[in-house]
Parts: C-alpha cells; structure tokens; sequence
C-alpha cells in the first residue's frame, strides 16, 4: 500500500470530519481515567470509594450495551454518537464542578460515573459500526489504520498530559477539560452527513432488533466463537495481568513506576504495529489476529517466572503488537462481513460477550494469588492464555475466513 493509498481515507470529507471528531474524543478518554481517579482520591482518600466509582461506570456500561447497538441501527450512528457524547461531556462537567467547588461526595461522583457508562454502553456500538458508512469497503483497512495510529500515539501520551493537568491545575479541571473534548467533537461530528435508517427499519419493535441480530450472531460460527474466546481472554487478562500484575510490581524490583513503564511499552507497540499495517494485507484476518494474540500472553509468561523490568517491557511491546493484529483483523472481519444494517447490534453482542466476565477475572485472581502465589498463578494464566488463542484457531471459519475485498497489489506484501 502506497502511502498515498494509506491516507486516501482523509480525502472522503464524511470520513474526515469524524476522524476530527474521534481524535478530539479519545484525547479526551484518554486523560480520563487518571483525571477521574484523582478527582476521586481528592474526594475519599480510600480505594473502596474509588472501586464505587469505577464499578458505577462499568456496570450501566455492560448492562446496556444491546440496547446501545439497537439505538444505532434503528435512529443513525452519528445521532447516536453526538447524543452519547453531549450526555458524557455534561456529566463530566457537572463532575468537575463538584470537584473544583470543593461540594463533591462520593454518591455524586458515582452517580455521574453511572450516567457516563450508560452514555458509553449506547455509543460505543454506534462508534464501531459507522465506518462502513463512511469509505468505500475498499478503503476499509487504510481508515481503520489511519484512525489507529494517532489514537495509539495518544495512549502514550494522553495519561502523562493528565497527570501533569492534575499537578498543575488540580483534578477538577482535568476533568473539565475531558468534558469539554466531548462537547467539541460533537461539534466536529455534525458535519458528517450520512443517511438515517429507512422508516421500515425504525417501525420495527426493539426486541425485534434484538432478535434479527442474536439470530446472526449465533449462526455465524466464526463470530461466536471468536467472543467466546474473548470472554476467556479478556478475564484471564484483566485478572492476571491488570489485577496481579500490579501487586507483583510493588513486591519487586520493578516497583510503581516500572509498571508504568511496562504499560508504556505495551502503548508502544500498538502504535510501531499500526504504523507497520499500512503496508501489510491480511487475506486471512482472523487466522493472524489469534496467532498474534498468542504475544498477549508473554507478558504474564514473564512476570510469572522472572520479573525483571527489561523482559516485561519487551513482552508488553510485544503483546501491544500483537492486540493492534488482532484489533485490524477483528474490525475487517466485522465490517466487511456483517451486514451494514445490523453492524451495530452484532458489535454490542461482540462487546458484551467479550466484557461480561472481566469482574470475574478482577474478583477471582486476588484469591487465587493469595492461595497458589502470585507469580505461579500468573504463570498458568499466561499458559492459558496462549492454549486459548491457538485453540480458537481449531475453528475452520475462524482460520479461513477471507477477506470480503481482494483487491491487493501485486508489489503488496501479505500474509495468507
């Protein structure tokens, strides 16, 4: 792919105003999550308090992300982003406020942390659907990739920009600013002109749309066993490594802020392999998105068996690596694949499947820690991590499913 190919995306105005309106929204999400807990820990100086807050923000979140992906099909994703994003910036700016005046008690913070999970839970199906109706399906990996690169650099940078917003000017005003970023790529956002849904798709009864997609998810042997395995995945990751992890850090050497160099590189590497993508063509998406999910489990592998800070920033570079191959192969295999019509609520059941059993990885590995060791459960959870990935390959439809556009140049190279 040329690098005049790669960027072809930005020459279609609908796809470029939302390019503007994301970037402008994930610098915001970005900084959110340090803004968020130390406006918190300002509040309650106590990790219960700060759980509270957390867990009111991700339960709305997973609780209403199918009547997200109906919400998207049935009235227009763009409506529903530019909705979702007024709600979570004015939540956010009420939070602020609270904050900044000194009024703010737990109860408000977790109450507005709820709003902004419901907001979530109905825009990110509406977010991950819309790009189809952005480019020609031609163009549909050059826009994933050329969204992927300054969103990655931003995982970078956005928590140091925070932390440093939080020193210098406070917590409170950290969060203004991630409601604002809201706010202004709602604004970029109504210069996207796309078609709203016929009036015959919007007459139908929710649970209806409900249905229609649940129906195509289950039938389609490559989708469910993919979530599937996530749901495996995404609790052996958020337990091992994100829970224990951690822990294990504040035992040894690597210490507080080694992690955070250890979640650097994993950063990183989701950026050096978006960059590398520009020029690579799957034929077989998700064939290579498991076999690189295989590095996400070399992170626990090394942590578990000598944690040494250089080693488990390499394995973390790696499986940064290796989640941007899946994370391209995943949204090919979707976009291409599922019909337009529905995209939104089969990315809700693709989302909900694949977040439902992080709390049990969060609850579960404290335990087991506690009960086995730590560097031994972290161990068997890199293992399992690994005999998942591959096992998923056992799939046929999964292993040989194509690409929908073959359209490649002879000079491209390729992985099939």
């Amino acid at each position: 792919m040329s690098d005049a190919s790669a960027i072809a995306p930005l020459r279609e105005r609908n796809f470029r105003y939302y390019w503007l309106s994301r970037l402008i929204d994930r610098a915001g999400t970005t900084m959110a999550g340090v803004a968020l807990t130390f406006a918190v820990l300002e509040v309650s100086d106590s990790a219960t308090a700060l759980g509270t807050v957390l867990a009111a923000y991700s339960v709305p979140m997973v609780i209403f992300l199918l009547a997200g992906g109906v919400l998207a099909d049935r009235f227009g994703r763009t409506l529903v982003i530019q909705a979702t994003n007024i709600a979570s910036g004015l939540s956010q700016l009420a939070a602020a406020a609270l904050v900044i005046s000194g009024t703010a008690e737990v109860w408000h913070l977790a109450a507005l942390a709820a709003l902004n999970g419901t907001a979530s839970a109905a825009g990110m199906p509406a977010m991950a659907g819309v790009l189809p109706q952005l480019v020609p399906r031609d163009k549909l990996k050059a826009a994933n990739l050329v969204l992927a690169v300054p969103e990655n650099a931003l995982m970078i940078l956005g928590p140091a920009v925070s932390g440093v917003l939080v020193v210098v000017i406070g917590p409170g005003w950290a969060l203004a600013v991630d409601g604002a970023t809201y706010l202004l790529a709602t604004l970029a956002l109504t210069r996207v002109r796309i078609p709203r849904p016929a009036e015959g798709q919007q007459s139908r009864g929710a649970i209806a749309d409900l249905r229609e997609g649940w129906t195509y998810f289950r039938s389609t042997t490559w989708l469910w066993v993919v979530v599937a395995s996530f749901s495996l995945l995404n609790a052996i990751a958020s337990g091992g490594f994100n829970t224990l992890g951690p822990v294990l850090a504040t035992q040894t050497d690597i210490g507080e802020a080694g992690w955070g160099l250890i979640r650097s590189a994993q950063a990183v590497g989701f950026l050096v392999c978006s960059l590398a993508l520009i020029r690579i063509s799957f034929r077989k998406p998700l064939r290579w998105g498991m076999l690189a999910m295989v590095l996400n489990g070399l992170p626990m592998l090394v942590l578990g068996l000598e944690p040494i800070l250089v080693a488990a920033m390499i394995a973390a570079f790696l499986a940064g690596i290796g989640s941007q191959v899946f994370g391209l192969g995943w949204d090919l295999a979707m976009q291409e694949h599922v019909p337009d019509e529905m995209l939104s609520r089969v990315y809700s059941y693709d989302m909900l499947g694949s977040f439902i059993a992080v709390p049990i990885g969060q609850l579960l590995f404290g335990p087991l820690g506690l009960a086995f060791g730590i560097q031994q459960v972290m161990v068997v959870a890199g293992v399992a991590y690994v005999a998942i990935s591959l096992v998923t390959l056992a799939s046929r439809s999964v292993r040989n499913l194509p690409r929908a556009t073959t359209a490649v140049s002879t000079t491209t190279p390729s992985a099939s």
